[in-house]
């Protein structure tokens, strides 16, 4: 398997991580957890558990990190660059931005949530003054244990994040809740965790990719959007904190983590799933490339090649309903507090088409570029119109930094 990789992150170049980890299978991913942190410019010091190095050996950390692993609490009758006074669970933790535990066993939860410390790993959580997540990796008999429940539950009342766990195929064969997440899940819910979150308790929505629609049971008419920049929008407002809803035609991409998702194919059915949840949003935001028309009249069946004249299929073309208006029209009907955004992906004329839009859809905002240098691209030009407010032009960035821009300006100005 490939290794995921991850764009740059906010908060993390520079952020400096105290990685515990403890014993358990899970320890094997923990190298690869290393190595996305150090892409994303965390320095990282591992702190291991005697049992953890049962399982993966102390070199392996050393050598991702670049920096000596610490397991024993007992001075070895030296110091190194970061333990200078023979007191690791002090020098350590002051060290630290964040202490991170991926894995954490049902053990090393019970031990931080009733405060007791017999190894090097207990007493840096006991001494810490920097925010703490766990990774919970166990069976799922002993996840779902209501001691292990009484000591998450415990674990969360006193302000420590919990990254997971995730559910499916464990290492002893049985199938559950209990997995650790994913070393790639684990770095983004870290980003989430150290950011300013201006979208926490908001619910948004967002629509993404191309929509399809059918001629025959295999073909049909699309358009060449890739749904990069809304599958970056969906991850950028889960990371500033939104509860997020993702409806999406047929992408390539990967479901952005965190983010719920509806996969649709044609302008219907993204008309449909957009206002089966549209009530409960609090900000809409239509990035998807939505067909102007479907087919009236799709075959049941495969149609072939005609040699006779006339030659060519015989299509009847329909209107397609206008998602993005329709939600202008149903948050002014409603007077509700729904902020309403939409996008313009334009050939010429962008200012004019933009500024177009925002009337006739209703809109608050309408988020314009230049089809020709995004479509497919990881980079963006953007520029953001609304009715109260000059044009914000966003210079060239990557899709996710384009993203937390222009949410950053919309929960600004709404």
């Amino acid at each position: 398997m490939r290794p995921v990789e991850l764009p740059p992150l906010p908060g993390l170049n520079q952020l400096r991580v105290v990685l515990g980890v403890c014993g358990g299978i899970a320890a094997y991913k923990s190298a690869e957890l290393v190595r996305l942190l150090m892409k994303q410019g965390c320095t990282v010091q591992v702190v291991m558990t005697e049992s953890a190095t049962q399982f993966i050996a102390p070199l392996t950390f050393q050598a991702l990190s670049g920096r000596a692993v610490h397991v024993s609490q007992w001075p070895a009758g030296h110091s190194d660059n970061n333990i200078d006074r023979g007191m690791p669970h002090i020098d350590i933790s002051r060290n630290a931005d964040f202490l991170l535990i991926a894995p954490c066993t049902a053990n090393s939860m019970a031990k931080y949530a009733h405060g007791f410390a017999d190894n090097l790993l207990d007493n840096l959580v006991l001494a810490r003054n920097c925010p703490m997540a766990i990774a919970p990796a166990m069976n799922v008999e002993m996840w779902n244990n209501p001691a292990t429940q009484r000591n998450v539950n415990q674990l969360k009342n006193d302000g420590v994040h919990v990254f997971g766990p995730a559910a499916g195929e464990q290492a002893c064969g049985e199938v559950g809740s209990g997995r650790m997440l994913e070393p790639f899940e684990i770095v983004l819910e870290l980003a989430r965790a150290v950011n300013h979150k201006p979208l926490a308790g908001k619910k948004v929505l967002l629509t993404a990719g191309p929509t399809f629609e059918a001629i025959d049971p295999v073909r049909g008419i699309t358009n060449r959007s890739s749904g990069k920049m809304g599958y970056a929008l969906a991850q950028a407002a889960w990371l500033m904190g939104a509860d997020v809803s993702l409806v999406s035609g047929p992408t390539a991409l990967p479901t952005p983590y965190g983010v719920r998702m509806v996969s649709v194919q044609s302008a219907r059915q993204m008309h449909a799933a957009v206002f089966g949840q549209i009530e409960q949003q609090d900000l809409f935001i239509g990035v998807a490339a939505v067909a102007d028309y479907g087919i009236k009249n799709p075959s049941a069946q495969k149609q072939k090649k005609q040699n006779e004249q006339p030659p060519g299929l015989h299509m009847e073309f329909e209107l397609n309903p206008d998602i993005l208006a329709d939600v202008g029209e149903f948050a002014s009907d409603q007077k509700k507090s729904l902020t309403v955004v939409g996008f313009a992906a334009e050939t010429e004329n962008l200012d004019e088409y933009a500024n177009r839009k925002l009337d006739s859809k209703k809109a608050h905002f309408i988020v314009g570029n230049l089809a020709q240098q995004a479509l497919g691209s990881d980079q963006t030009e953007l520029t953001i119109y609304s009715k109260k407010l000059p044009p914000e032009y966003l210079a060239s960035l990557d899709k996710l930094q384009a993203a937390r821009a222009v949410l950053s300006f919309i929960s600004k100005h709404s």
